[in-house]
């Protein structure tokens, strides 16, 4: 049993380490080497657990996407209304990818490996998803404004992909939470206002 929790722990950290490697030097540059000196393993060590890099980004993308959808199912419950859903996961998906680097990762590896033979579904794609069919429901309740859903997703994802290295705040000083907190609420607020009647929209069927 001891020696499971210690190879269970190891795994955790060999996981750690190779999210702190692909969320800086992405997939191209991130080496197994670079992640067995980040965990003071030797590399016949690291093999033990992951024995190639596509295994390591296969296990960060698979967990980011149970992550997800924990996050999904835990705000979209039955009657809740579709847009106070997508704010909240937008805003959930903001907080996470500044504190969990394999989030963070795991959103690099969706877009640094355009591979077919990928080594997981990526959590971008189930994301892109998942925002799409929330402005959908929106929109239908009348509760978004009516702009292409598939657009709006992604300029979500975008602002999302680069709002963690971005300081948000005076210039110069530390990054100030409130200040993110409001640059997300003025997104968020543009994107489910619904425009006045008569007022000219983009919209397409």
């Amino acid at each position: 049993m001891m020696k499971q929790q210690r190879a269970r722990r190891t795994r955790e950290k060999v996981l750690d380490a190779a999210a702190e490697e692909f969320s800086t030097q992405g997939y191209s540059r991130a080496t197994l080497n670079a992640v067995a000196r980040r965990t003071g393993m030797t590399k016949g060590a690291l093999y033990g657990h992951f024995d190639s890099k596509r295994a390591l980004a296969g296990a960060l993308m698979s967990q980011s996407r149970q992550v997800w959808e924990e996050m999904r199912l835990t705000r979209d419950v039955p009657g809740a209304e579709a847009a106070a859903v997508l704010e909240a996961l937008v805003l959930d998906l903001a907080q996470r990818l500044k504190e969990d680097v394999r989030l963070r990762a795991a959103l690099r590896l969706a877009t640094d490996v355009p591979d077919p033979a990928a080594p997981a579904p990526d959590i971008f794609s189930d994301v892109q998803r998942g925002l799409v069919a929330l402005i959908r429901r929106a929109q239908g309740e009348g509760t978004m404004a009516p702009r292409p859903p598939e657009l709006v997703a992604q300029l979500l994802l975008a602002v999302l992909h680069g709002a963690p290295h971005v300081a948000f705040g005076p210039p110069g000083a530390p990054d100030d939470p409130a200040a993110y907190d409001a640059a997300w609420r003025i997104l968020l607020d543009s994107l489910t206002a619904v425009p006045a009647s008569g007022a000219a929209g983009l919209h397409r069927s």
